[in-house]
């Protein structure tokens, strides 16, 4: 079944639950995981004791170390390593840039393109062309095939359960926004306050995430399933940085995703701190980060020039879950999925 856009901000309502389409720049998908699927896709509650768990025993997460072409140049034109702001900037734009693909269209022009080059025998343009063909399909693989980006089956699980009524939510470098809409469909009524010090991600990332796309929720009203879209929640988005925010302890879900790992050890006390400080007593804490796996390491890898201009770990569910504990959380659920792991936490 192929759904038309024309004329129709929200193609997809409750008739369409179990479906799944891929469209040129993601994949819709309104399924939910039966009993047998979880088992297969979504992994939870491991560690049965985070106060045995030791450092010493689990190693320290993976340094990404492969910094791309941008921030080299950049580096390399102003004599000094990229400041913490501007290697945010960049990557911003380049991973927007990648969200806003025509995939198919380019993963056709591609070949076209290669095509071209073999028969001139231009070599250096066979080369680019490739690395460019690798790299889109790699994208393909990872965001729409795999749905491993935004996973929205295995995040609605991972973030179940929560005791909240219309919630107030604060996102913590919150980038296009993505969890938020998602918990906001989920545990409706309330508010979501987005937040991220880089403006292009408010006026750009955020305000050109499609308005078509469909997050499977409840009703406040009935329990039952339904879909939600962006322009139906409401979300507010101020550019600020964390540190200077005006909020007390008044939210009553914190979430961050990917962004524990882009702080040396010596800064994650601090960015926990954040987490606590905006909670209402018996609130959750969410985080997630990137997984320490293979996949993960070659993506990263690949990937490069389009993701790798911050400092970046990869860290396995122990390791992020020690810290987690560590720095004075209960750690009520834990969990890894495709290519995230994924901690539900409230204060000690």
């Amino acid at each position: 079944m192929q759904l038309s856009f024309d004329n129709q901000t929200f193609p997809y309502d409750e008739t369409n639950l179990g479906y799944t389409e891929l469209q040129p720049q993601f994949r819709v998908d309104l399924r939910k995981y039966n009993e047998k699927e979880i088992n297969k896709f979504v992994t939870l509650d491991i560690i049965r004791d985070w106060a045995g768990l030791q450092w010493k025993d689990i190693g320290k997460p993976y340094e990404v170390k492969v910094n791309s072409k941008e921030r080299v140049d950049w580096e390399q034109k102003h004599k000094q390593e990229m400041d913490v702001k501007t290697s945010w900037t960049y990557f911003n734009k380049a991973f927007h840039q990648w969200f806003m693909k025509d995939v198919p269209a380019e993963l056709q022009d591609g070949k076209k393109e290669l095509f071209q080059h073999f028969k001139h025998f231009e070599v250096k343009e066979v080369k680019t062309t490739l690395g460019d063909m690798l790299r889109l399909n790699l994208w393909n693989y990872a965001h729409r095939i795999e749905d491993g980006i935004w996973d929205p089956r295995g995040k609605r699980t991972l973030f179940a359960g929560l005791d909240v009524t219309k919630p107030r939510i604060l996102f913590l470098g919150a980038a296009e926004g993505y969890e938020a809409m998602q918990l906001s469909a989920m545990y409706p009524g309330g508010e979501a306050v987005l937040v991220d010090y880089d403006e292009y991600c408010r006026d750009t990332r955020f305000a050109e995430f499609p308005e078509h796309y469909p997050f499977l929720g409840s009703n406040a009203n009935t329990g039952s399933d339904r879909v939600w879209y962006k322009d139906e929640m409401n979300l507010q988005y101020i550019v600020e940085d964390i540190r200077k925010l005006p909020f007390g302890a008044e939210f009553d879900i914190v979430i961050s995703v990917g962004l524990l790992e882009h702080f040396p050890d010596e800064y994650k006390p601090e960015v926990m701190e954040w987490h606590r400080k905006f909670l209402k007593p018996g609130g959750y804490a969410i985080l997630t980060t990137p997984r320490s796996q293979w996949k993960s390491k070659l993506y990263y890898t690949v990937m490069a020039d389009i993701m790798n201009h911050t400092y970046r770990e990869l860290m396995t569910i122990q390791q992020m879950g020690l810290y987690v504990y560590e720095n004075g959380f209960n750690i009520l659920r834990h969990g890894y999925i495709k290519v995230h792991n994924a901690i539900v936490a409230q204060v000690k």
